[in-house]
């Protein structure tokens, strides 16, 4: 993700959210709605019964994706993203889901306007290109 949000400030993502915190409560509420709600059954069926490890991965990810500290690689090496995910069937409906979710999260979160906007439009195109099946 640009660490620049189109505000000319030079700020990271990871700045604007609210840092650690904000990207703690984020991914918090993300994997409590997707194992509270039956709209995310689809992608809820693809991760392990306990999230834990799910949540502390996301969390260090995306902790480097906005431009903080690079947690994610420090403890687990480069992300490779789509290799990691390719045990997993993923087309639009998941891809959907997936952003469903993220952007219920962001609006619980009450994260600013024009920075949500932002995210979501980075989170569709890397939620796109880690489509691996056929719709």
């Amino acid at each position: 993700m640009s660490t620049d949000q189109g505000n000319g400030s030079g700020a990271t993502a990871y700045t604007l959210i609210g840092g650690a915190e904000t990207i703690r409560q984020l991914i918090d509420r993300f994997y409590d709605l997707m194992e509270l709600e039956p709209a995310y059954s689809i992608i809820r069926q693809l991760h392990p019964p306990d999230l834990s490890t799910s949540r502390d991965k996301l969390y260090l990810f995306l902790s480097g994706w906005m431009g903080g500290p690079g947690l994610y690689q420090e403890k687990y090496g480069h992300p490779m993203l789509r290799a990691r995910h390719l045990p997993f069937p993923i087309g639009s409906v998941e891809r959907n889901q997936w952003l469903d979710c993220m952007q219920r999260a962001m609006d619980e979160v009450a994260i600013d306007e024009q920075l949500k906007a932002r995210l979501h439009e980075s989170f569709f195109a890397t939620a796109d290109w880690m489509r691996n099946k056929p719709d």
